[in-house]
């Protein structure tokens, strides 16, 4: 059940949980936005955000940026964009309080066509970069991997891995952010049919480990640790698959195969017990990752199989999980994280896909419509309090919170829209 639009801990025993799309908004002022979903890649942003959310947004400044949806990061007093601008991949470094662009490198994309099912979307990139330790690291749409100085824009090292492969890239093009832990950048490279995870050194470029165990799809991989063990855990074509951070290793996998290969929402972290939600188009499913005596294994919690998970990652607050499902033409939602229980889901309808994000007790939601909405994080009913038209052309990433507001990158440009 649904308000009238306004105007304008789960403890279940000892390990962590994961969920498959998941994004939580706190207090963003000195934290840097690092990556696909932030540092931590939950979702949690610590920025206050306003007090009481205005009436209106006001624009400070816009930048021509390119096309494409990587998201912007924030880290080092900059923001960095990931674009592609007259058939270049162009990386770029950002002045918050200007939008004046500081630092500039491209290189000539690949050719790439996008099947007739995605033609709208374009040609990328859609993966969203990530810093560490004052470097950028992208990966554009043919799978070209680059690591940049995040300061100065120098190129460090760049792997295509194109004499490894079939292709380089998936039927939809490639979407996974890569993700960089203990000196590793961590991503998943070639063709649905043909493909693997990698691991390259983060300084040097040089390869580490490679798994060819399966060809990627097009969710980002996370790094937890599961009883003791860091692992990337992440969706590959047919399976969700936990591998040994330090040597690639297998240790655990759940078949998962998708309609096309569109295995796309990201396993996160959740809570204190080994669970991992894991979000299809079909159902969402918590899953508990186990040892014992050396070896893996797999047990369902819960499945809910009213709420599909195509595109969107959901966020979490306590006990309570927010989203935007596919079904029902789109909706938005509430689920009970302990037993999967749909708590509510909004008026049908919405659109093909929301950014949902959690800062404090409000939930953003991000139409792909270029409409931001500020909604209470209510466990009862779909409660929305402000509703701003931030871009009039499609917005398929989600916003960057800053101190002063929100950062919204639309089809090809880049905007600060302030609170104050």
């Amino acid at each position: 059940m649904s308000r009238p639009l306004a105007s304008g801990s789960w403890q279940a025993g000892l390990g962590v949980t994961i969920v498959a799309g998941l994004i939580l908004w706190a207090d963003l002022g000195a934290q840097q936005w690092t990556g696909w979903r932030g540092p931590n890649r939950d979702g949690v942003v610590q920025v206050a955000g306003p007090g009481v959310w205005p009436e209106m947004l006001n624009r400070k400044w816009q930048v021509e940026v390119g096309e494409g949806y990587a998201n912007p990061l924030f880290a080092d007093g900059r923001i960095f964009q990931f674009a592609k601008q007259n058939g270049n991949e162009v990386a770029l470094a950002i002045d918050p309080a200007s939008g004046t662009i500081l630092w500039r490198q491209s290189y000539p994309a690949s050719t790439f066509e996008p099947v007739s099912a995605a033609a709208r979307h374009g040609t990328g990139p859609f993966s969203t970069p990530v810093y560490d330790a004052g470097m950028l690291y992208t990966f554009g749409s043919t799978g070209v991997l680059s690591a940049f100085d995040a300061t100065t824009g120098e190129l460090a090292w760049r792997h295509d891995h194109a004499t490894d492969f079939k292709s380089t890239w998936v039927m939809f093009g490639n979407a996974m952010s890569p993700i960089v832990s203990d000196g590793l950048v961590v991503a998943l490279i070639g063709t649905n049919e043909d493909g693997a995870i990698v691991a390259h050194d983060a300084r040097s470029g040089a390869e580490r480990w490679m798994w060819r165990g399966d060809g990627p799809a097009y969710a980002s991989p996370v790094v937890v640790e599961l009883d003791g063990v860091k692992q990337v855990v992440s969706f590959t074509e047919r399976y969700l698959v936990g591998l040994a951070l330090e040597s690639g290793e297998l240790l655990w996998q759940r078949d998962f195969p998708a309609r096309s290969g569109m295995n796309i929402p990201t396993p996160v972290l959740l809570g204190q017990a080994q669970t991992i939600l894991a979000g299809t188009a079909e159902g969402t499913y918590a899953l508990r990752v186990t040892r014992s005596g050396g070896r893996w294994s797999i047990e369902e919690v819960w499945q809910n199989a009213d709420i599909g998970l195509r595109f969107s990652t959901p966020v979490r607050k306590d006990d309570l999980l927010f989203g935007f499902t596919s079904m029902n033409r789109g909706a938005f939602f509430a689920l009970d994280v302990r037993t999967g229980r749909t708590l509510w889901m909004s008026e049908p309808r919405q659109g093909d896909n929301a950014a949902p994000l959690l800062l404090g007790d409000h939930v953003l939601l991000l139409r792909d419509t270029g409409e931001l909405i500020v909604a209470e994080a209510s466990s009862t009913d779909f409660r929305p309090v402000r509703r701003y038209q931030v871009s009039d052309s499609a917005t398929y990433t989600h916003p960057l919170v800053l101190a002063d507001g929100i950062v919204v990158k639309d089809a090809t440009t880049l905007s600060l829209l302030g609170w104050d």
